[in-house]
C-alpha cells in the first residue's frame, strides 16, 4: 500500500536521500499511521468496553497515542525542511530528531498510564467477556501493526530517519502488546481466571522498554554520534584518489540533520610540493566531496616531509613503539626539529576513547622507549581522540 502511494504521489520516489523526497515519505507514512491508529483505536475501544477488559481499553489508548505520535513525526519532517536562516544557519534538520524524542516520551507516558490502570485491575480483578468479534478485532490489529512496523522500518532504513525508526519500534511493541492482550484475555476467560490486570502490567513494561529504546536512538544524534562507517570510507576513497594527497587524519563530522552534514579533514601533502598546485587539488577535492556526498567539506593542508632520511628513520622508530604499546594507537603530523644538543620529535598520537592509560602515562612511555635507542631525542606529543570512531589516520603507504 505505502509503496503504491509513494509511486503515485512522490516524485523521484527512489531518490531516498533527497531532502524533498525524505520529507514526502515522512508525510506519507505519518498520514498512513494516523489513519491506521485512529481506526484501530476506535475498534479496540468498542471491544474493550464490550468485554470489560482493561488491557484492551489500554491498548486502544496506546493506539490513540500512536496517532498523536504520527502527527508529531509528520510535523517534524515538515519543520525540518525549513531553509537555514540568520538564527539557525545550520538549518532545522534536527527537528526531525526532536519529533522522534517526543514520540518516545509519549510511548513512555502511555506505558505509565497503562501500568496504573493495570495495577488497579489487579487489586480489583474482573474476568473479561470474550466473543468472536473481540478476537477478530485483536487479530486484525496485530496484522495491521505488523505491516506498519515493516513499512516504517523499511523506509526508515532507506531515508535514514531515526524518527521513523522510533515509530517502527513503537509499532512492533504494539504487536507484542496486543498479542499478549489477546493471549491473556483468552486464557483468563477460558479458565475463569482474572489475569487481565497482570497482562496489562506485562504490556506496560513492554511499552516502557520500547519508549526508552526509541528515546536513546533519537537522543544520540542530538548529542552527537560518530558518522556511519560507509560515509567515512567514501570520504577516504574520494580524497585519497588524488595522488597529491598522501594521507588524511583528524576527520570531524558534524550532523545537523539530513542534508546538513559538515566535514573537516586534515589532508597530508608533500612538503616539497608546489603550494599553488596543491591548493588547487585541495579546493577541487572539497567541491568533489560536496557534489558526491552532499556535505560541506573543509580540508586543511598538512605538509609532510618524506625525503629526509633522519625524519623517516625516527618516524619508523616511533611507529614501531606505538605498535608495541597498542595496535590501535597511531600518529600523524610527524616532524623533527634538530638542535645543537638534542632533537625535538614532534607528533600527535590518536588513542581510542576507551583507552585506560592517561595522556601523561602514554607520553612518558613513548619517551622512555625512544630514549633507549635515541637518547638525544625529546618527544613533544599531543594526544588526540578519534572523532569518527576509527583509530588514527589513513595513508596510502599503510
Amino acid at each position: 500500500m505505502v509503496g503504491l502511494l509513494a509511486k503515485l504521489f512522490i516524485k523521484n520516489h527512489k531518490v531516498y536521500r533527497d531532502v524533498e523526497v525524505r520529507s514526502a515519505y515522512g508525510a506519507l507514512c505519518g498520514a498512513v499511521g494516523i489513519f491506521f491508529n485512529l481506526l484501530l483505536s476506535g475498534f479496540k475501544l468498542v471491544a474493550g468496553y464490550v468485554s470489560g477488559s482493561v488491557a484492551i481499553v489500554s491498548d486502544a489508548f496506546n493506539n490513540l497515542s500512536d496517532a498523536a505520535s504520527s502527527i508529531i513525526v509528520l510535523l517534524g519532517f515538515k519543520l525540518s525542511r525549513q531553509k537555514p536562516d540568520s538564527e539557525h544557519p545550520y538549518g532545522h534538520g534536527r527537528l526531525e530528531y526532536i519529533s522522534g524524542l517526543l514520540v518516545s516520551v509519549l510511548i513512555v507516558f502511555m506505558g505509565f498510564e497503562l501500568m496504573k490502570s493495570s495495577i488497579e485491575k489487579v487489586i480489583h480483578p474482573e474476568i473479561p467477556k470474550v466473543d468472536v468479534a473481540v478476537v477478530v478485532i485483536l487479530v486484525v490489529s496485530i496484522l495491521i501493526k505488523l505491516y506498519m512496523f515493516m513499512y516504517n522500518h523499511r523506509i526508515a532504513g532507506k531515508i535514514g530517519s531515526e524518527a521513523m525508526e522510533a515509530t517502527a519500534k513503537d509499532s512492533f511493541s504494539d504487536v507484542i502488546a496486543t498479542s499478549a492482550v489477546l493471549l491473556c484475555t483468552g486464557v483468563g476467560a477460558h479458565f475463569d481466571v482474572a489475569i487481565d490486570g497482570w497482562c496489562g502490567i506485562v504490556v506496560s513494561l513492554l511499552i516502557f522498554k520500547a519508549g526508552i529504546s526509541s528515546a536513546k536512538d533519537t537522543i544520540n544524534p542530538l548529542l552527537g554520534m560518530p558518522p556511519e562507517p560507509e560515509f567515512v570510507q567514501n570520504v577516504e576513497a574520494i580524497i585519497l584518489a588524488h595522488p597529491e594527497i598522501i594521507g588524511i587524519h583528524d576527520m570531524v563530522v558534524h550532523n545537523y540533520g539530513p542534508g546538513r552534514v559538515f566535514l573537516s579533514v586534515h589532508a597530508e601533502v608533500r612538503a616539497d610540493g608546489d603550494i599553488i598546485e596543491l591548493h588547487e587539488v585541495i579546493d577541487a577535492t572539497e567541491h568533489e566531496l560536496k557534489g558526491k556526498l552532499q556535505c560541506q567539506a573543509v580540508l586543511h593542508m598538512d605538509p609532510v616531509c618524506v625525503n629526509d632520511a633522519k625524519t623517516n628513520e625516527l618516524r619508523q622508530a616511533v611507529s614501531d613503539i606505538l605498535l608495541s604499546i597498542d595496535e590501535n594507537i597511531t600518529m600523524h603530523d610527524f616532524r623533527i626539529v634538530p638542535g645543537p644538543t638534542r632533537t625535538n620529535v614532534v607528533f600527535d598520537v590518536v588513542v581510542p576513547y576507551e583507552y585506560k592509560k592517561k595522556d601523561g602515562e602514554i607520553k612518558a612511555e613513548i619517551q622512555r622507549r625512544l630514549s633507549k635507542s635515541n637518547p638525544e631525542c625529546m618527544c613533544v606529543i599531543e594526544v588526540d581522540r578519534d572523532f569518527v570512531n576509527k583509530y588514527g589516520g589513513t595513508e596510502k603507504n599503510k
